[in-house]
This record gives C-alpha cells, sequence and structure tokens, in this order.
C-alpha cells in the first residue's frame, strides 16, 4: 500500500491526522492536551518529512519516530510557536537564539563534508544539500529545504474558494496548469457540477503543453550538465517557441489563469506547433543517441532501483523510469485520446531522460486527438460545505490536493506537491556516484522548490 499524503486539522476542539493511501483514507483524532500519535516512518520513509512539518506546525508528537528535527522551522524560529493552528493570529514573531541544525553526516578518516546552498551560483530557487564525502565519491546526501517556506496553507484560510484560485496557480509555476485544474476539480465537486467532457479534452491539451515545456527544458538541461552544451541551445528554442505558444493560447507563458470556466483555444495555432516539434524531437533523439559521451555519463548514473522507488513511494518520472506503473493518466478518459505509459527499467539518468523523449511525442499525439469543436461551460453557482479531495498527474508527478470549506470559507487547504515526495528519495540514488555528477542526477528528476515549500 502506498502512502500519498499524511497531513493534520485542528478542529478546535481536537487535533485529526488524515492518512491518505492509494487504497483507502484513515483518520485519527487527538487529545489537545496530549497530542501524539504513532508514527508512519518505520514503514513509510515518505512520512518522514509530513510529519517532521505537522511537528513543527500543529505541536503534534509522533511516537516511534527516528527523526524529531524542526523541518520548516529553522535555527531562529521560536520553539513554541505553531503556525497552522487556528488560535495563531501573530503577524508578528520575535526570532529565538540561533540554534544549530544537526545534518546526517557519515564520520570517519578521510571523510569530509560538501555543504551546497542554499544560496546557488544561478537563478535558482534556495534548497541545501549536505555531502559525506571520501574523495570524489559521495557517501551521503541530505537535502534541506523549507528556506522559502511562504504560510500558504495559513495564508487561504477563512477566504472564499474562488478567491484563492491565483494564489493557488502560483505556488509552482512549472506545474500551473496541473494545480488549476486539480482547484477547478475540487470546486466542481464542491459545486456539485460535472466538468463537461469536451472542456476536460481542453483542460487536458494545455496541461499536456505544460508537460511538453518543462520536459523539453530537461532535454536541453540533462545533456548539458553532461558536457553537451549544444543540446542546451536545441532545446532551450524549442521550449521558448513552446512557451510563447501557451501565451498565445492561454495569455500567458506560464498559463496563469488559464483553466477557466469556459475556454476556447486556438487549436491552429497548437496543431501547427507539435506537428513541427514532433520532427524536431525525432531529430533530437536520433542526433543525441550517437553522442558517446553523453551517455558515457547518462548510463549507471543516479541510479534509483524499482524496489527503493516503491519504498520511498517516488512517483512521476521518477517512479516511472524505475519501471513502476504509475501515472494519474492511465484511465479511459485519457486512453480514448492516445495515452500509453512510458517505462524506463534501472531508473538511471539514462531512463530518466529517455521516459521525457517518448512523453512529448505521447502528449503531441494526445493534444491531437484531444481536439474538439464543442464550447461546453463549466456551471458552478454555490460550494457546499466539505472535504474534497482531486488528483492531476502534474510534469513532475502525481499532484494531491485537499480543501475543506466550512460556512462558504476554506477551512483548511493542503497540497503534496510531487517534489515533496521524491526529494526524500533522492539521496537514495547518488549513493557511490562522484560529486561532479550531482547536477546532472539532480536535472534528471528535475524537482519543485516551491511546490514543496509551501
Amino acid at each position: 500500500m502506498r502512502l500519498i499524503a499524511r497531513f493534520a486539522l485542528d478542529n478546535k476542539k481536537d487535533f485529526e491526522i488524515v492518512d491518505v493511501f492509494d487504497k483507502k483514507i484513515e483518520r485519527q483524532k487527538i487529545d489537545k492536551k496530549n497530542p501524539v500519535v504513532q508514527s508512519l516512518m518505520p514503514k513509510y520513509p515518505a512520512a518522514i518529512w509530513m510529519e517532521r512539518k505537522i511537528r513543527d506546525e500543529f505541536g503534534i508528537e509522533f511516537e516511534g519516530a527516528f527523526d524529531k528535527r524542526p523541518l520548516v522551522k529553522h535555527e531562529r524560529f521560536p520553539k513554541n510557536i505553531y503556525p497552522l493552528r487556528k488560535d495563531f493570529e501573530k503577524k508578528d514573531i520575535e526570532f529565538d537564539d540561533f540554534k544549530p541544525y544537526k545534518y546526517e553526516e557519515i564520520e570517519g578518516d578521510n571523510v569530509f563534508t560538501v555543504p551546497v546552498g542554499p544560496i546557488h551560483a544561478g537563478i535558482i530557487e534556495p534548497g541545501h544539500f549536505q555531502f559525506s564525502q571520501a574523495g570524489e565519491r559521495i557517501l551521503h546526501l541530505e537535502v534541506r529545504h523549507f528556506y522559502k517556506y511562504r504560510g500558504i496553507e495559513k495564508m487561504v484560510e477563512g477566504k472564499k474558494p474562488k478567491e484563492i484560485k491565483k494564489l493557488v496557480e502560483r505556488i509552482s509555476a512549472n506545474e500551473s496548469i496541473a494545480y488549476q485544474i486539480a482547484f477547478t476539480d475540487i470546486l466542481s465537486q464542491a459545486g456539485e457540477s460535472q466538468i463537461p467532457s469536451s472542456l476536460k479534452q481542453k483542460y487536458f491539451t494545455v496541461l499536456e503543453l505544460e508537460r511538453i515545456i518543462h520536459h523539453l527544458t530537461d532535454l536541453g538541461a540533462i545533456p548539458n550538465d553532461a558536457g553537451f552544451a549544444p543540446a542546451l541551445a536545441f532545446m532551450s528554442k524549442l521550449a521558448e517557441d513552446a512557451r510563447r505558444v501557451m501565451a498565445k493560447i492561454t495569455g500567458h507563458r506560464f498559463g496563469f489563469g488559464a483553466i477557466k470556466e469556459e475556454i476556447e483555444l486556438d487549436y491552429e495555432t497548437l496543431i501547427d506547433f507539435v506537428s513541427h516539434l514532433k520532427k524536431e524531437v525525432e531529430f533530437f533523439e536520433d542526433w543525441i543517441e550517437d553522442i558517446a559521451s553523453v551517455w558515457d555519463r547518462f548510463n549507471t548514473t543516479g541510479a534509483l532501483s524499482k524496489e527503493k522507488a516503491l519504498k520511498y513511494g517516488v512517483v512521476g518520472i521518477g517512479a516511472r523510469a524505475s519501471g513502476i506503473k504509475l501515472d494519474r493518466r492511465d484511465n479511459d478518459f485519457y486512453k480514448n485520446f492516445g495515452f500509453k505509459m512510458q517505462l524506463g527499467k534501472k531508473g538511471e539518468v539514462a531512463d530518466r531522460f529517455m521516459v521525457r523523449i517518448k512523453e512529448i511525442l505521447n502528449s503531441i499525439e494526445m493534444i491531437k486527438n484531444f481536439k474538439t469543436g464543442k464550447n461546453e461551460k463549466l456551471c458552478i453557482k454555490e460550494f457546499k460545505d466539505g472535504e474534497y479531495m482531486s488528483f492531476t498527474e502534474s510534469s513532475i508527478g502525481e499532484l494531491f490536493m485537499y480543501m475543506k470549506i466550512k460556512n462558504g470559507t476554506v477551512e483548511r487547504f493542503y497540497v503534496r506537491d510531487p517534489s515533496h515526495i521524491n526529494w526524500q528519495a533522492f539521496h537514495t540514488t547518488i549513493y557511490k556516484d562522484i560529486i561532479a555528477d550531482f547536477p546532472l542526477i539532480n536535472k534528471s528528476f528535475d524537482l519543485s522548490y516551491a511546490g514543496n515549500d509551501l
């Protein structure tokens, strides 16, 4: 059984832990005077960050947890402040004295540490990577994020559902369409309205274009980190062309505001572009396959075995490249328009690279099949109080979204970005690789910092 999400609710009289698995949902009430619950860490490694986050935000303790370090509370964050409790209303806080963070490090003769980040030499969001090294070989890596923790879950409380749309669609820009679709699905559930089939086709058309853009960017960056810069130049041009098409058909380069109750798409522009893109990607595939130095770096590097991917609950490209059949598009609706799951075998950089190429070509096929002349509309008049959940396959992987509506406003909002799962498994892929391969392996997953750091 796969753990998808573990999060907490403050019901004023008690706390509640919600565990979302792929086959069931479990709930536990917790006494506020003694907020303790059994940890899932020993069985589900994906729960580690989830539980540490809950502990920081709600003050709930996890019995049997083997990692109780702060996660979102960095070195000077006050110890006894829990920002997601309903009674927390402070606008400002006084910082505590500096408390050093204890990293997981390997000790021994000739072993040393290499800190990378959180500020990086490039246009990249903050994230820290702490390496234990023996020469060039990586012995261990700890990933530490949440430097840009924005308090989004608290920010949306008390607002009407439609009022938070602009914020939700900007949580993670390279997954904006996926976030909008998940959010719109929740609104349709709460409004007891079904999204018309033709409108779904339009939603998924834009989602596949977003996936193509993300994959194109990665297909240039991955070889570049292996020393083959021409691939970056070639794919950067195609990614920019795709961004311009996105802007033309949605009004924004990142598709902000694209998923609405009614959509008209410029199919002529889109079909012309993807038809041209198919030829360019096929040329690129033939070209890159003959660059032996690239494959010398791709093969055997950053391997994530199927067993480890399953153990850590990995999703998206990371899972499929390791041979796991996991994709939220694997349903009758998508299959009717040509969806075919793309799988790798060994979970190496080479697998993640090739799965991206195959997914682009499959996305192009689906975009052509999604074309519809109908102009149906989603009509939502009011929202019914209740709890709602939604799943979307973003360009990174399975996106999970939850919203509780009470008295017509948002009582609780929670997102589990695919990156929140995959970042925790990332350290297992670099064991015995050299530190020079770290950027290459990192880019082959291309995870979101913003989607992770809510």
